[in-house]
């Protein structure tokens, strides 16, 4: 736990940032700014928390430091636009966030007792299918899910969310069988007028997405790992390509794959070593 001289210290600094946006939103304030909406900002947000996503796999706590505070300048915004329109104030997200750690701890600032991660989990969901009850008694298990998510990450939440009703696969292995029945059914597609294969292939990533979950794997960064590498790889291509003093769109794809294999031959070997 930080001492109370360092906690001053950081309310000290989060108030001057908040100060520093009223101004910037104030009468003589930056015209950009006072132009904006709770709507005009969204995408910052979706962009900073990314650009923070960015800055952890990079490893360098320099750059994560900015970008959270990046992050944070946009959840100041929209705290100040709330407060202009007496909505709520920064002080009500702060409190309300602080609330509901304790809230849904009770296994530590309570009498719960929670012996592993999965129990916790199990725990907080039930905690807060209890809070919600009496808000909307007919609303879907699956309407807490925020609509704007990836749509891996989106896919992975809606099945971990009917997985704590026991709406699941009991293994991956299991849910792979699904994949099959899937791949299936998209080639039946392929092989048709077409009308079907959105839905299809829909079908198809999403009993993907299950099959990553139940393996204890995130889709979405399996994902966006696999097109690094590809990244990476075509990259190395463009470069060999180069050092020949030809470009790719001057290959042919037979020649394009040699050098596919060879770059890939090459990193594997040398993560290998």
């Amino acid at each position: 736990m930080t001492s109370p001289a360092e906690g001053d210290r950081t309310c000290a600094e989060f108030r001057r940032l908040l100060d520093i946006v009223a101004e910037l939103r104030g009468d003589g304030g930056c015209p950009w700014d006072r132009e904006q909406t709770p709507e005009s900002l969204k995408r910052f947000v979706l962009e900073e928390a990314y650009e923070v996503c960015e800055a952890i796999d990079v490893g360098d706590p320099r750059l994560l430091a900015e970008e959270l505070g990046d992050l944070l300048l946009q959840i100041a915004l929209q705290a100040q636009l709330a407060q202009e329109s007496d909505r709520f104030d920064a002080e009500t997200v702060v409190t309300g966030i602080a609330d509901k750690l304790v809230r849904r701890h009770p296994w530590v600032f309570g009498e719960v007792e929670a012996g592993s991660a999965a129990e916790v989990l199990d725990k907080w969901e039930q905690l807060k299918r209890e809070e919600k009850a009496g808000e909307a008694a007919t609303e879907s298990l699956l309407a807490s899910v925020p609509r704007y998510l990836p749509a891996l990450m989106k896919a992975h939440r809606v099945q971990s969310k009917a997985s704590h009703v026991g709406f699941d696969w009991e293994r991956p292995e299991h849910a792979l069988a699904k994949v099959d029945e899937e791949v299936a059914e998209v080639r039946e597609a392929l092989a048709g007028d077409g009308s079907a294969l959105a839905e299809e292939l829909g079908d198809l990533l999403f009993a993907v997405v299950n099959v990553a979950r139940l393996a204890k794997v995130d889709a979405e960064q399996a994902l966006l790992a696999a097109t690094r590498k590809f990244s990476n790889r075509f990259a190395g291509i463009e470069r060999a390509a180069h050092d020949r003093g030809t470009s790719l769109d001057e290959l042919s794809l037979a020649e394009m794959d040699a050098l596919w294999d060879a770059h890939k031959e090459s990193a594997e070997a040398g993560d290998a070593a």
